[in-house]
């Protein structure tokens, strides 16, 4: 399984995303699901994805492919030199219908689920901060005022804290902490949600990414505000007025 989730903010774009690939009980392993394209200043694209592992590491191989494959030919069309945040995600849905017709129809021939979800965030020299959840057909939809966030994987339990915090005119390190939160939050609940954790931050009208890191299972800052989190939890609970029993 897998979580992952993304936020448009005025400030900018918050990327987190788990490493957790479960395909049964006793095969568990770490596989990176953030993927991240910069050039200083002109433009940064991050991804994350969710589903068949085979299909969305195929969508990655072929636009990676395709960058350089550019180098050589300018005329090739990558996320790289795509005019538009929109394009970008033109390009990877049809990237992703190309490598879903190649492989859907023997995967679930066998039983296997070909299902794939990529979320696009990013920015380019000129443009808006955009963020897409692009499906497995190719379709995408885009985030908006009204709905500033998506989530991929499993996403009911991180759910409520970003519904109940988060509005566009949140500070990115709000932000942040609302995004670690809502992970904390399933982690707990849904073993087939591990660490380490990947998080990217693309600051609005940089065109760069200004942080980008790896949290391990024994970092110190998020277990600190895990256990901050669930004490506030429990002294809120505690405090709850009402009587029912009355």
């Amino acid at each position: 399984m897998t979580y992952c989730v993304g936020l448009k903010l005025n400030e900018g774009l918050v990327m987190l995303a788990d490493t957790r690939t479960n395909a049964g009980v006793d095969n568990i392993s770490t596989y990176r699901k953030l993927f991240t394209w910069e050039v200083p200043g002109e433009r940064a694209i991050a991804m994350m994805s969710s589903g068949n592992l085979s299909i969305t590491q195929g969508v990655m191989t072929r636009l990676n492919r395709s960058i350089q494959q550019a180098k050589a030919d300018d005329s090739v069309e990558t996320i790289l030199n795509a005019d538009t945040m929109f394009r970008v995600a033109q390009i990877v849905g049809d990237v992703m219908r190309e490598v879903q017709g190649r492989h859907s129809e023997a995967l679930e021939q066998r039983g296997a689920a070909a299902d794939a979800t990529i979320m696009i965030g990013g920015q380019r020299k000129g443009g808006q901060h955009r963020l897409f959840l692009l499906y497995a057909a190719g379709n995408f939809i885009e985030a908006t005022d009204d709905t500033g966030y998506f989530q991929i994987g499993d996403h009911k339990y991180g759910k409520p804290i970003l519904d109940r915090v988060l509005d566009k005119t949140t500070p990115i390190q709000e932000a942040v902490k609302a995004a670690l939160v809502s992970m904390d939050s399933t982690l707990r609940s849904n073993l087939s949600v591990g660490m380490p954790l990947d998080l990217a931050i693309i600051r609005t009208d940089t065109c760069e990414f200004s942080h980008q890191r790896r949290i391990e299972p024994d970092d110190q800052a998020f277990s600190e505000m895990s256990e901050a989190w669930s004490h506030a939890l429990r002294g809120a609970f505690q405090s709850l007025p009402g009587n029912f029993e009355s």
